[in-house]
């Protein structure tokens, strides 16, 4: 299978890598858009603060390319939030994959959100062989606000969408890579989708 890790500067990419090799797949790192239109499946990582990630997309191209790919693309953490319409992080317009906005917890909570929440409200082949309030491995300040593309939700502070989808996009707001076996659960199953 060829795998791409969409490489634009921001991540931690080396654990999502290893998190494949562990279930016998090489992801190999690109930022080149034929390689990554050719990919069987594409992730799209971010770890880091969302304008100066979207300037480095924008500054490859790949902001107008990865929402024309037709393969399955996994937007994990940051990818995912950056795949939305709006975050208020940096004041940042997304690339309007999702059709939700990312808006910051408030001061009334520990911030970031670090640490294992559960998912729930499960509803896509992504979370097979996921139970509801399964455990997931989260880091972040800012959420996708719920809204009709999500296929999992988690609380804190409010309820938010921790899992989205839309046709061949899928994003999450955990790490899987992190997660342990369900995490890896969660990985295999985008492999086989």
């Amino acid at each position: 299978m060829d795998l791409k890790i969409v490489n634009y500067g921001a991540g931690n990419i080396k654990s999502i890598q290893f998190a494949f090799q562990r279930l016998g797949y090489d992801a190999v790192l690109s930022n080149n858009p034929d390689e990554i239109i050719n990919a069987d499946k594409v992730i799209f990582p971010g770890v880091g603060e969302a304008s100066s990630a979207m300037k480095m997309l924008k500054e490859s191209g790949l902001d107008t390319l990865i929402p024309e790919l037709k393969q399955p693309v996994l937007g994990i953490c940051l990818g995912m939030q950056l795949m939305c319409n709006h975050t208020e992080e940096g004041d940042t317009k997304g690339l309007g994959i999702f059709n939700t906005n990312v808006k910051r917890f408030s001061n009334n909570v520990k911030v970031p959100q670090m640490g294992w929440n559960t998912v729930k409200n499960l509803k896509s082949d992504l979370f097979k062989n996921i139970s509801e309030g399964d455990y997931m491995y989260l880091v972040h300040s800012y959420y996708a606000e719920d809204c009709d593309e999500s296929i999992a939700t988690s609380d804190y502070e409010i309820e938010y969408a921790s899992a989205l989808e839309n046709d061949n996009f899928f994003g999450v707001q955990f790490h899987p890579e992190k997660s342990s076996k369900i995490g890896a659960q969660l990985l295999q199953n985008f492999l086989d989708l």
